[in-house]
């Protein structure tokens, strides 16, 4: 029999919702584990919206159990079937009573993922709020960011660009995103002696949330910060530098990611800031300035692994 003889026409195929509702993962992972690990390949409708197959809600139930065992999904992700079945035999005879409820931590990150943009598309601020302390509580600060606040903006920023959300929807997500970290940072009690740190986006870069996320990871780490929020000329921001005493400069680049005078700024920075000060520079746009940021020897911040290990080493030199 030809597998066009047993294809399971559209109308008997699934919606992304009833899939998250018989597998009990969430339409965040889902997504994830098509993209980045082709997990399955769902067919398409003419306007682009997913259709499961009896077959794959069957694959991403197994994959869930496999993951809910302690296998990481990117191990999984490509087994057969039977390899699947296998592995999950083994698992159970291993640990007979598995409770159904353990999740990896890129599942547990992506319910509060989920649970945010609900709350975004309800326009309930309160309820964001609430999501983002919830995650607090469960995760470590990087955590936190990298895998809730990051991703849950940038779905947000996706979800606009296609129409799906309107522009307010994200401007109160960034605002609620931006007030929670700002509320985090207070939490922490400073030294008197705690080195200080400039924090900005260069003229030109509109988008300041990456600069209060720095904001918040430099105050974690024990440094006095001086956020200055949105596009500042470099004669600004190395003014302040040199009032303050400041040890390092961070500055966020994000958009927009082609700015022709960014580099001419940075430059200038560079030239008005004492020799050898430091220079962090992060952000989703940084690629594209990686040349001009090697010439004026600052440093390109890719995570916050780096960026704590940056400030930790500035802070010994």
């Amino acid at each position: 029999m030809t597998c066009d003889a047993i294809a399971q026409p559209d109308s008997l195929k699934h919606p992304i919702k009833a899939v998250a509702i018989r597998t009990g993962l969430s339409t965040h992972v889902i997504r994830m584990w098509e993209k980045r690990y082709r997990a399955v390949s769902p067919d398409r409708t003419d306007t682009n919206r997913r259709l499961y197959s009896d077959e794959d809600i069957d694959r991403l139930h197994l994959l869930k159990q496999a993951v809910d065992g302690g296998h990481g999904i990117g191990q999984v992700a490509n087994l057969s079937i039977d390899a699947l079945n296998q592995l999950i035999s083994i698992n159970d005879r291993a640990r007979p009573n598995p409770r159904s409820e353990e999740r990896s931590g890129e599942d547990a990150c992506a319910i509060y993922i989920d649970n945010a943009i609900q709350a975004a598309k309800d326009l309930d601020s309160l309820a964001l709020l609430a999501v983002f302390g919830q995650a607090a509580v469960s995760f470590s600060l990087p955590v936190l960011i990298e895998g809730v606040i990051t991703p849950f903006m940038h779905h947000m920023g996706d979800l606009w660009q296609k129409g799906t959300l309107r522009i307010s929807h994200e401007h109160l997500a960034s605002s609620v995103t931006r007030a929670f970290l700002e509320k985090l940072s207070t939490t922490h009690s400073i030294s008197a002696s705690a080195p200080g740190i400039i924090v900005a986006t260069p003229a030109g870069q509109l988008h300041e949330l990456g600069a209060t996320i720095v904001s918040t990871i430099a105050t974690a780490n024990g440094w006095h910060v001086t956020c200055l929020g949105p596009s500042l000329p470099a004669e600004e921001i190395a003014m302040t530098a040199l009032q303050k005493q400041a040890r390092a400069v961070a500055l966020s680049v994000v958009y927009p990611a082609d700015d022709p005078n960014l580099s001419r700024e940075l430059m200038k920075l560079r030239a008005l800031l004492p020799p050898g000060m430091p220079v962090l520079i992060g952000g989703c746009g940084t690629k594209n300035y990686s040349a001009v940021i090697r010439e004026i020897g600052a440093v390109e911040v890719p995570n916050l692994a780096i960026l704590q290990r940056e400030l930790n080493h500035i802070r010994r030199r």
